[in-house]
């Protein structure tokens, strides 16, 4: 049998689990599986509009997910991991730039994970930022996050510890330009995730540190589109296993080039098809035949079922 999580389950997962919980626990699960990179095998990920766990040894399907929650999930985990080892430690303050599907994630994320206690939030399309703040609302009005609406992009990232980019115009854009980039800021670049689309200023990387998840994807899919086959860029998941340093003072501005990989999409199914079968959430679906005679598949194919409801 075939665990399945529909939209109805995940939906019920995040009822149960809460978000941030999910988020924080997706995190530690890619964290772990960052560290067995050695032993794993990487390539380009493709795109996939549902998530299959197989077995190794027979290829059975134990697991098919929805992965549009799911990869919203695991992107913000990604994004508050990487910035615990890159940001200056003490940062609170964010910029958001790009108030999209996306955006109330990485807020939850930065904000329980980091500590972040002030976002600043400018999207050009100024529904979708009263949409952001009416969802950010339970936490503002705790007392734990203030939500500055910034009448621009300048404006928003002035001073800020963080800068997170995620919008979604699907070309090469510059969102985020050099001259507002501060010394000491950690920029989390999201939106630039597919081939032809970017938010940086190629000047913002020459003088950054950056982080990447697997190079030659991002070099087809990142800000990394902009820069020569020598642009030096540094891998992640060394900094996570402590063989290398992240940030090197704190005036430095580093810079986590982020496009999501198939390891993360791993880490967060695993995750998922553990706690739901925990909480008994999801169902079953049979996807290939149990056979008592391996050779009579006609036996199984013409089994009396029950006849098909007829359409009113």
């Amino acid at each position: 049998m075939t665990h399945y999580i529909d939209v109805a389950a995940m939906q019920q997962l995040v009822s149960h689990h809460g978000l941030a919980n999910l988020m924080e626990e997706i995190a530690e699960c890619i964290r772990e599986d960052f560290m067995r990179w050695g032993g794993s095998n990487q390539s380009p990920r493709t795109a996939t509009a549902f998530g299959v766990v197989a077995d190794v040894a027979t290829g059975y399907p134990t697991l098919v997910s929805e992965l549009r929650i799911t990869t919203a999930l695991r992107t913000a985990a990604t994004s508050a991991l990487a910035a615990k080892v890159l940001a200056r430690k003490n940062s609170h303050s964010m910029a958001l730039i790009g108030n999209g599907a996306q955006s109330e994630f990485q807020a939850i994320a930065f904000m329980t994970q980091l500590g972040i206690s002030e976002l600043r939030v400018f999207d050009v399309d100024r529904k979708a930022t009263d949409k952001l703040v009416a969802n950010l609302a339970p936490y503002a009005s705790k007392g734990t996050l203030t939500i500055v609406r910034a009448a621009s992009i300048r404006e928003a990232v002035r001073g800020a510890d963080i800068v997170t980019t995620i919008t979604a115009d699907k070309s090469n854009a510059t969102i985020l330009t050099d001259d507002l980039v501060e010394p000491g800021m950690h920029l989390n670049a999201v939106g630039g995730d597919c081939p032809g689309k970017t938010e940086l200023q190629p000047s913002i990387l020459l003088r950054s540190k950056v982080f990447v998840e697997y190079e030659p994807q991002t070099r087809m899919e990142g800000e990394l589109q902009q820069m020569p086959q020598d642009f030096q860029t540094h891998a992640l998941w060394r900094v996570l296993a402590g063989q290398q340093r992240g940030r090197d003072n704190a005036e430095q501005v580093t810079l986590f080039d982020s496009v999501g990989f198939a390891l993360e999409d791993l880490s967060a199914l695993r995750y998922i098809h553990a706690l739901s079968r925990k909480l008994g959430i999801g169902s079953t679906v049979d996807l290939v035949p149990v056979l008592p005679d391996p050779k009579n598949l006609f036996a199984c194919a013409t089994a009396a079922r029950p006849a098909l409801r007829q359409a009113a």
